[in-house]
């Protein structure tokens, strides 16, 4: 099995190549017209992985205008009333209980030094971090390792299917739709008892994770191409880096390898083994 620091690797190196290979995706290059006027855009053929594209796209014009109009100006308010400290002990909260999925999750795929590790991860954080407010276990080389049940079909062989946008939920697939039930009913504020509790919890966590990405989401509206087409590719292929615990099928594992330095930077691959001379 990978260590620890060379799955992160690997993880992190996967996503900067979806993101990339996103970005070359939606990017085109038009040819100029005659005279010099501007260039016609580029139509881009449909994706095999997106065969209801366009129901997709009515409902993430849905999803984009509940956020405009209401999620996104809570996560603004959330941010600016609540101290940096306070969201950080709700983040470690919620992901603390989320770490204790993970670790069913990996015990699910027959990954057993995996969910023991998640196992010691939830229960230094609860135990020491203050019922997870805190994290203790980052700290003591206890890195988290995220998994679902939906990564945990997919380990099991079962495929994607279509790629789908659900109303509120945004992207996901066929085989992620049917594995959030499951990740639903074992979400953080499934374990609170009084409903009205559950929906505080679930409020309180969505508008959290939407504060998160504040910057992100304004960086990538001020990017002149496709929404739509861009998040479809990179979650797609996040997805499958993911389910494959970063290597994809196909893909050569010292493909991931990169030297990363102490901000976290990827680095240049290391150089190859010089030729035998003949």
């Amino acid at each position: 099995m990978s260590s620890g620091p060379a799955r992160l690797r690997r993880a992190a190196a996967a996503g900067l190549l979806a993101l990339a290979a996103a970005l070359a995706g939606c990017a085109s290059v038009p040819a100029a017209a005659e005279g010099g006027a501007a260039p016609a855009p580029v139509l881009l053929a449909p994706s095999p992985a997106d065969p209801l594209e366009r129901w997709n796209r009515g409902v993430f014009a849905f999803n984009e205008a509940v956020d405009e109009a209401v999620l996104a100006p809570l996560a603004r308010g959330y941010r600016a009333a609540v101290p940096a400290p306070l969201r950080s002990a709700v983040g470690n909260f919620f992901g603390n209980l989320r770490d204790a999925w993970s670790g069913v999750n990996h015990l699910l795929q027959a990954k057993p030094l995996d969910a023991v590790h998640m196992g010691m991860r939830f229960t230094v954080n609860t135990v020491f971090g203050v019922v997870g407010l805190v994290d203790v276990a980052s700290e003591v080389g206890l890195d988290r390792r995220s998994e679902d049940f939906g990564q945990t079909l997919g380990r099991w062989g079962v495929p994607p299917g279509p790629y789908l946008v659900l109303p509120l939920l945004g992207p996901s697939t066929l085989r992620d739709s049917f594995g959030l039930v499951a990740d639903s009913a074992a979400a953080p504020p499934m374990w609170l008892g009084q409903e009205h509790e559950r929906w505080a919890a679930t409020a309180l966590d969505v508008v959290h994770r939407r504060s998160v990405l504040i910057g992100a989401d304004q960086l990538l509206r001020d990017i002149a191409f496709d929404r739509y087409q861009f998040l479809r590719d990179a979650h797609l292929q996040r997805r499958q880096s993911q389910v494959h615990d970063g290597r994809p099928p196909g893909e050569a594992e010292e493909a991931f390898d990169y030297d990363y330095d102490d901000d976290g930077k990827a680095g240049a691959p290391p150089p190859a083994a010089p030729s035998t001379p003949r």
